[in-house]
């Protein structure tokens, strides 16, 4: 069980990250990844263990450790400290019998930590006695997705929950209020919403040199 507060990541999401991701698809592609992505600082990357090949939802859990394994490596020989947070999709897609799926991710996790990442992260889990268990199944830090359903922060913590993140849902709260607007001013011919706005003072106070 963890005592202190998750680490809770507001999660970027836009097209450099989704070009990063789907240049992960084989080891090799993964460990070149890495090495740009330490040469320019970054701090850390998800690897999933979707989509499989041959039209299988997963990876099968060998492959998916080959290539966290070539990323940690990587990470070594480019002399940089990569958070390699492993996602595992059991719950995500659906996979296999539900009575399977606790297991399975268990496993996988477990084979994945064992082969060089940080963090084990099962999204689609909201119900808590499942993160509970989770939590005290896997062999290093669970990684959960804030949704609706979910319990909240302070109670994933209790739970054992080391890092809460939300995916695209804040990127996608902002592009259904740009929908919202454009439409709007397309299909009304009118615009506002100011309670919905950043004041222009407080958009160019966030990038003013301290």
């Amino acid at each position: 069980m963890h005592d202190t507060r998750p680490l809770v990541l507001p999660n970027a999401w836009d097209a450099a990250s989704a070009r990063v991701i789907e240049l992960t698809g084989a080891p090799d592609d993964v460990a070149q990844t890495v090495r740009g992505l330490v040469a320019i600082g970054a701090a850390g990357i998800n690897l999933e263990d979707s989509p499989g090949r041959d039209e299988e939802r997963l990876l099968e859990a060998a492959v998916h450790v080959e290539r966290i394994r070539a990323a940690r490596a990587a990470a070594r020989d480019a002399g940089g400290d990569l958070v390699i947070n492993a996602r595992i999709d059991v719950y995500l897609f659906q996979v296999g019998a539900p009575e399977t799926r606790f297991d399975a991710a268990v496993t996988r996790a477990n084979a994945y930590r064992a082969a060089g990442a940080d963090c084990l992260f099962v999204p689609s889990v909201i119900d808590a006695g499942t993160i509970a268990a989770l939590a005290r199944a896997i062999d290093g830090p669970l990684n959960v997705m804030a949704m609706p359903g979910a319990p909240g922060v302070s109670e994933l913590a209790q739970l054992g929950v080391a890092r809460v993140s939300v995916g695209p849902a804040i990127a996608q709260v902002a592009l259904a209020a740009t929908r919202r607007a454009a439409r709007e001013l397309l299909e009304h011919g009118t615009y506002g919403r100011p309670e919905d706005s950043l004041p222009f003072g407080d958009l160019n106070g966030m990038f003013a040199r301290a």
